[in-house]
């Protein structure tokens, strides 16, 4: 009986691989083309518009016309004080409006359960 050498064998190994990933594509193909068919019937039957299902599932497409608004805000808003909500009991002048980093404080507060007695009261 030959031997087969090893690169031989490593060539036979990689063409049944590609022949599997082609395989592959063309199962998962089907599949996507019959749930892409069936949410397209319940969409006409629900009476459902191309748009209302770009916006429920988030599609940036429609979104890009609405990002220079967006970011406008954004830098309209930027840098502006924001008032503080938590004041440190043990250091009355350590104080946290509840953006960004949370102190190490509040954190511990937060842990103990007691976050609600560091909260500054509205006047």
């Amino acid at each position: 009986m030959p031997r087969v050498s090893a690169s031989t064998q490593l060539e036979k190994i990689r063409a049944a691989r590609i022949k599997l990933e082609k395989r592959e594509q063309r199962l998962m193909s089907r599949n996507h083309d019959k749930a892409l068919s069936q949410i397209v019937q319940l969409a006409h039957s629900s009476g459902l518009s191309a748009e209302q299902i770009a916006a429920a599932m988030g599609s940036k497409t429609k979104g890009k016309a609405a990002a220079p608004k967006a970011a406008k805000a954004k830098r309209a808003t930027a840098g502006r004080k924001v008032a503080p909500k938590y004041r440190d009991p043990a250091n009355p002048a350590q104080t946290w409006t509840g953006r960004g980093r949370t102190p190490a404080w509040v954190q511990a507060l937060q842990a103990a359960g007691q976050l609600a007695t560091a909260e500054i009261k509205a006047e």
